[in-house]
């Protein structure tokens, strides 16, 4: 799970041109919106698209249940994995 976190931090700091953060200064339980990295309503469409080019992961319609997987690095990892077993 490790290595698919340093993946998902890689793809935030990509495809939001994050060029000042580095993977090691993302914590992966760390908040990504508001006060956590400051991720906005934009970045998380931004980044919704980055993670459905990248591992497959259909989401239409973010559900409230998708929703919280949004939450952090962790809970990014954990949508996408439980995502490639279905």
């Amino acid at each position: 799970m490790q290595d698919l976190e340093l993946e998902i931090k890689e793809l935030i700091i990509e495809c939001l041109n994050l060029e000042d953060h580095r993977p090691n200064d993302i914590e992966v339980d760390a908040p990504l919106f508001g006060d956590g990295l400051g991720l906005d309503s934009i970045d998380a469409l931004e980044l919704g698209v980055a993670l459905q080019k990248k591992y497959g992961l259909t989401l239409n319609n973010v559900t409230k249940t998708e929703n919280k997987y949004f939450y952090s690095v962790a809970t990014l990892a954990k949508f996408v994995q439980e995502s490639r077993t279905k």
